[in-house]
């Protein structure tokens, strides 16, 4: 079957090795839609940076969503997620062959970004409160302070001044353990597209156990590129820190330890990787913190 695979998944596995599995990905495909008796229409661009997403028809002829990722993308994580939240908040999983998940049909162009920004901070915070739950008995999701242990220690070689702060927050947050529920692990505006069966649903997890604090970290960070063009992006990241806060009833201390650490490890990763300009504008972003 001839399936090309997005740029922008193609550059980011280029960067972290995956090639391999992008040279057996047609096969992968072909071998997948056989076995399921499915239709493909058409391959979801740009997509994600992990995963390749094909809209598909199920043979009785229903709309749905086939993703495939790389193993090392860990895909039995996200499917145990989903498979936890059955549909609550979350797109619903329909089946599982192999590493494959077959999704219900969601709306890829739409997301919470194409609402006014205040609407998005709305509609994102019902939505991400409903995955917080209890994980599920003997579950396999990471912890989010052995997540962010490997992800400090690659921030330690990066000479920047913020990396000590955030290393500190880290450590205070760390310290204090204060739930240990299961989150999406990547939340924000762009992972919650439009559904049928309602308004809207997370998509797109990396689960991980551990305080909702953490999961919301990454939502203060939506839209960066609008508030480093504000002149009063500052004073609007904090207001939205203290907004966020009060509308979930999270400590507001511990949701800017972990946006700081959240934002400088994404930005040393960019440096690390050669993408310059998004790691000055989250490093910008984080000074303000």
């Amino acid at each position: 079957m001839d399936v090309e695979a997005p740029q922008r998944l193609v550059r980011a596995l280029g960067e972290s090795g995956g090639d391999g599995w992008l040279q057996r990905l047609p096969e992968v495909v072909e071998e997948t839609v056989s076995r399921q008796g499915l239709d493909v229409e058409r391959v979801t661009a740009p997509g994600g940076r992990s995963s390749l997403v094909l809209l598909v028809r199920l043979g009785d002829g229903t709309p749905a969503a086939l993703k495939l990722a790389p193993p090392a993308a860990r895909p039995e994580l996200e499917r145990a997620a989903l498979e936890h939240w059955d549909g609550w908040g979350a797109v619903r999983l329909l089946s599982s062959p192999g590493d494959a998940l077959v999704l219900e049909r969601l709306h890829p162009e739409v997301s919470l970004r194409s609402l006014p920004e205040a609407k998005a901070l709305l509609e994102a915070a019902g939505i991400v409160r409903r995955l917080w739950v209890e994980p599920p008995p003997g579950h396999g999701f990471e912890t989010v302070a052995r997540r962010t242990a490997r992800q400090a220690e690659a921030m330690r070689d990066v000479t920047e001044p913020l990396v000590s702060a955030a290393l500190a927050a880290r450590e205070e947050m760390i310290g204090a353990p204060a739930e240990a529920l299961l989150l999406h692990g990547n939340f924000r505006q762009g992972k919650v597209l439009g559904a049928d069966r309602v308004p809207w649903l997370a998509v797109g997890p990396e689960p991980v156990v551990g305080e909702r604090a953490y999961d919301l970290a990454r939502l203060v960070r939506d839209r960066v590129e609008d508030l480093i063009a504000s002149s009063s992006g500052a004073a609007a990241t904090r207001r939205r820190v203290n907004r966020l806060a009060d509308s979930l009833d999270i400590d507001a201390d511990r949701l800017r330890g972990w946006t700081l650490f959240r934002a400088v490890e994404s930005a040393t990763r960019g440096l690390r990787e050669g993408r310059v300009r998004e790691a000055e504008v989250g490093l910008e972003f984080a000074s303000w913190l």
